[in-house]
């Protein structure tokens, strides 16, 4: 072998040695004795097939950190790869740093094997405790939108990420190769991909290590890569061959971004690096197990063979496997690595483990914000005049963008615009760094509007983006955020898991605004019609999730302003884009706002006594509907007294000892009563409201009118109908659930179910809502 590589393979060595003694060792972890049943770990779990790949990579990349002084981070994307990322932050030193209780000595790497998938321990995955991660194992085809959401505004930082030939089987990662076309090499850093090709997923080949390989490099040439191959399994041949190609492509890397920095203008787009490393499955691992294949081929996996405990067959593969490292070459008596591998890493941030842009809220800073009362809607009286709430809002990220053009990105599945959020082009472009032709609209290397038709890109972006230390805002029609419920799902746990790691920093928040929402899809009709996502939502920690449902424009600018501000959680506004009626001024939006959930005194007309009902809702077609309504019953039921309840937190609706935004139960009472008939129109399925408040006192009277499923191509109003949320159904449910109205209001029930069906022959033969429906306004009856 080359002496340039010497200690470098010895580095790789122990960190394979490492990976497998968590997988299957809780004992004798330098086998200074034989290995006995004792050693060997009860429950064998972990993945070793991806990992010396993995270990192999982690090593030359330091040693060209080394050589360069090149900031840079590591993202797995074979996030089962985990006992590599932990063996690498170990040897680093970082590890034992962070968790003084695995020291670097035979005491700590015992206590570092046994806590590996072990109880009380630490994940498989490179998970949120794992220094220097980003990206969670369960995180399966994001590896490269993290990659780029971390590169974004970070211009001298190389972010490696390692693609596994699975994930590249999954349609988010596979559209997230177009990265090249979003990423500006004058400000922003540089994705190096590595597409580790060992030929196999759990059980089965994967598809880009069976085609040709002029097939494959055509692909990635398509991508906008230029890719640079190494394949192999002989370690020496390997280190050399690895050694070069990662030195051409930091090379190109350098050459492509110092062209372009010093340059005026946009340079034209070239093709980045990638490197692309075919090794075997399990490398360094046994050939063989009772007869079996085993490296390079699916049984290397996971654990290679089961039964190391019980059987001794078995135990002797096992002893035989770590003894073929020769860990009493790389580690010394105490149980320290050797001189040489300790000292084969970077100083200091330059770990990869230790690097800051990977525990994100060490970097950063708060938004410079404007006031949002700068941007007030005036109300002269509730339930008039009109305003498109999210072009409000609009304004209102614009000039956030202007005083935060290197720190806050809006990204959006090609809806930025459509959800008129357009203003924002005033000081920034859509980012583009593909052909621009002279008649596109708003397009640029350097714009900060990220628009793919891509929610798993929008959303990996989004993610790396807050996890290096930035914020953000994802827009997106409320029907298709279902397709990152999985990247959701991935992220809320990541935030959770961090809020108990001590040494993680709060990032700034994920904040989604869903708009083009179920009630307001005029002309996509049913497929755009489903509210669900906030179902899915509320399943996650109350630590973690915050649903807000602002009624008009200054209540969305109040929730809009405290979620940007936030740190750590995620936060889902639903706002609508269509114009509407507004109930609130400034003033009295913050207070409701800060209350999340209060009494309506305006719209209510029991202040001399108990009311009759309560009339509550959450979203701004319910509140609009809910306010009809009420005017109708005054109408028609003048000595009716009404409580009209609104809702913008929806986490208010929970008691206070399950959500920290939650009600006290008196506080619930004083809104709701204890006894009293509740009628809750509510903007997504009904059943939500009563998982939320089916601990209160009085919830065997609630009953919630919400979406049903009910849907199709038809009118605002129409929609409401269909689903039995309108102000006429609204307003028989109170006749009909108040005992005292229901032997003296049968004439009004009457004429409500004759405006239903006057709504229905109109609506089906003039083609648009009724004149008193579209031009309906509070008059305060």
């Amino acid at each position: 072998m080359d002496p340039e590589f010497v200690t470098l393979d010895r580095w790789w060595r122990a960190a394979n040695y490492l990976s497998v003694g968590q997988i299957y060792l809780m004992g004798n972890p330098l086998l200074h004795e034989p290995l006995r049943e004792e050693h060997v770990k009860p429950r064998l779990l972990g993945h070793w097939g991806t990992t010396p790949g993995l270990n192999f990579v982690y090593a030359h990349l330091n040693r060209a950190i080394m050589e360069r002084d090149q900031p840079m981070i590591f993202i797995t994307g074979p996030g089962h790869g985990g006992p590599g990322v932990v063996a690498a932050s170990y040897l680093e030193g970082t590890y034992t740093e962070t968790y003084p209780n695995v020291g670097l000595d035979e005491r700590g790497l015992e206590r570092l094997f046994t806590q590996f998938s072990f109880p009380g321990g630490i994940p498989s995955h490179a998970a949120p405790e794992t220094p220097g991660s980003i990206h969670e194992g369960g995180e399966l085809g994001y590896a490269l939108s993290h990659a780029y959401g971390a590169a974004f505004d970070n211009p001298d930082l190389v972010v490696a990420a390692v693609v596994g030939d699975g994930e590249a089987e999954t349609g988010p990662l596979a559209t997230s190769w177009h990265g090249t076309k979003f990423v500006d090499p004058r400000r922003d850093g540089a994705v190096l991909p590595i597409l580790h090709l060992n030929g196999y997923k759990i059980a089965n080949p994967t598809v880009l290590a069976r085609i040709p390989e002029e097939e494959l490099v055509s692909l990635l040439r398509g991508y906008g890569h230029t890719p640079y191959v190494v394949a192999g399994s002989d370690p020496a041949q390997m280190h050399a061959d690895f050694a070069g190609a990662l030195g051409d492509a930091l090379d190109e890397i350098a050459d492509i971004q110092g062209e372009a920095r010093a340059s005026s203008e946009p340079t034209p787009r070239r093709p980045w690096p990638m490197i692309v490393l075919r090794s075997p499955k399990g490398w360094t691992g046994p050939q063989e197990v009772d007869g079996l294949k085993v490296e390079g081929y699916w049984r290397s996996h996971q654990v290679p063979f089961a039964n190391a405990r019980t059987d001794k067959a078995h135990r002797k593969v096992l002893e035989e496997w770590l003894r073929g490292y020769r860990p009493e070459e790389l580690f010394d008596e105490a149980g320290a690595p050797a001189v040489d591998i300790a000292e084969l890493h970077p100083e200091g941030d330059l770990r990869m483990s230790a690097s800051p842009h990977t525990n994100g809220g060490v970097l950063l800073r708060d938004l410079r914000m404007p006031d949002f009362r700068d941007y007030a809607v005036e109300v002269d009286r509730p339930g008039t005049g009109s305003a498109e709430a999210t072009r409000v809002l609009g304004g209102f990220l614009r000039d956030v963008m202007a005083q935060n053009l290197d720190t806050f990105r809006l990204f959006s599945p090609d809806e930025n615009s459509s959800n008129r959020l357009q203003d924002v082009m005033e000081v920034t472009d859509r980012t583009w760094n593909a052909e621009i032709r002279e008649y596109d609209d708003h397009l640029a290397p350097d714009g900060r509007i990220m628009e793919i038709l891509s929610e798993h890109t929008c959303q990996g972006w989004l993610e790396g983006y807050l996890l290096t230390g930035r914020h953000g805002l994802f827009s997106c029609y409320e029907a298709f955020i279902h397709l990152v419920d999985s990247m959701f799902n991935q992220h809320a746990k990541w935030l959770e898991s961090t809020r108990r790691i001590s040494w993680r920093r709060p990032v700034a928040s994920l904040n989604y605004l869903l708009t083009s929402h179920v009630w307001r899809q005029d002309h996509n009709g049913f497929s755009h019609q489903d509210p669900g996502f906030i179902d899915h939502v509320v399943n996650k920690k109350a630590s973690v999730v915050r649903v807000y449902l602002p009624p008009d424009a200054n209540t969305l600018l109040s929730v809009g302003d405290h979620c940007l501000r936030s740190r750590h959680y995620v936060n889902v506004i639903v706002a609508g884009k269509q114009p509407a009626r507004q109930y609130l001024s400034m003033d009295d939006a913050i207070v409701h706002c800060t209350k999340g959930a209060g009494i309506w005194e305006w719209a209510s007309n029991d202040a001399e006594g108990e009311p009759d009902v309560v009339m509550a809702c959450a979203g701004d077609v319910p509140t609009m509907e809910t306010l009809a309504a009420v005017q109708l019953l005054r109408e028609e039921l003048p000595s009716l007294r009404i409580r009209v309840v609104n809702v913008v937190d929806l986490m208010r609706l929970q008691p206070e000892r399950e959500h920290s935004h939650g009600l006290s139960d008196a506080d619930f009472d004083a809104l709701f009563t204890r006894d009293k008939p509740v009628i809750f129109a509510y903007h997504g399925y009904p059943w939500l409201i009563h998982r939320l408040t089916y601990r209160r006192t009085n919830h065997e009277n609630i009953h919630v009118r919400g979406y049903k499923e009910e849907g199709t191509t038809t009118t605002p109003f129409d929609m409401t109908v269909l689903n039995e949320i309108d102000r006429f159904h609204l307003a028989m449910d109170v006749i009909d659930r108040v005992p005292r109205l229901h032997a003296t209001s049968g004439a009004a029930r009457e004429r409500l179910k004759d405006a239903l069906i006057r709504h229905r022959q109109y609506v089906r033969s003039a083609g648009e809502d009724l004149p008193e429906i579209r031009d309906w306004e509070w008059t305060g009856r």
